[in-house]
């Protein structure tokens, strides 16, 4: 079974998609962890952000891993041609490059031939921006989990400031992501847009918790033959 999560930055994807499959028993796909490696990539090369046949060359070339510990479904890092880029990818630098970098075509076309040979391999919670649209439009489960845009900048900051990592200035990051909703919503390759059979959930003000539950709840429902 393939539960697909996509959203805007910031909405929460990634600890959901984590709590659901920890529950659920299934394995994760951090997607987005894969651009951004690549992103990470681009910068040490110093490629053109514009340059899709570079990126593209990149994309293809480089070998992106997932490191897990023994018994557990969620990786606890990714490394890319051999270097651990589990914290580098998520700065700001990487914040503005991995919009660009991800709406290069012959990128997306590599990533997602990719990710989709991983979900072919059991049950997985896959999240990112263009799963239940692009990467598995058969997925039994498609959540698209949104949030207002403040709540989604307060969240950043948060995240940002717990792991040192990354810009802590809210209006610099509610810049950013709405910077990046633009991006993602207008770029050429996969849009950001609900699945048309995507359930709509937007956590503004709800407790992570309740969306887990919600979340596994329809997961059930789906694995029993129900209608979600």
């Amino acid at each position: 079974m393939i539960i697909a999560i996509d959203g805007p930055a910031g909405a929460g994807k990634s600890s959901v998609a984590k709590a659901c499959a920890k529950k659920l028993g299934f394995k994760c796909l951090d997607t987005g962890a894969m651009y951004r490696s690549v992103a990470w990539l681009e910068v040490q090369e110093g490629v053109a952000l514009d340059d899709d046949d570079a990126l593209g060359q990149l994309a293809r070339s480089c070998t992106i891993a997932f490191q897990h510990e023994a018994g557990n479904p969620i990786a606890r890092g990714v490394s890319i041609n051999g270097h651990d880029v589990t914290e580098a990818i998520r700065t700001a630098q990487i914040d503005k490059a991995v919009s660009p970098v991800s709406a290069a075509g012959q990128v997306r076309e590599a990533l997602v031939e990719e990710q989709r040979r991983i979900a072919s391999g059991g049950d997985y919670v896959i999240e990112g921006r263009d799963i239940g649209t692009v990467v598995c439009p058969d997925a039994q489960l498609k959540i698209f989990l949104t949030a207002s845009d403040e709540e989604r900048a307060h969240r950043r900051v948060r995240q940002n400031a717990d792991r040192g990592v990354g810009s802590i200035d809210y209006q610099e990051v509610l810049a950013d992501i709405i910077r990046r909703d633009e991006a993602d919503q207008n770029r050429g390759n996969s849009p950001l847009k609900p699945a048309d059979d995507a359930r709509v959930i937007d956590s503004t003000g709800t407790y992570i918790e309740d969306i887990i539950e919600s979340i596994c709840v329809l997961a059930a429902l789906v694995q029993e033959g129900q209608e979600a």
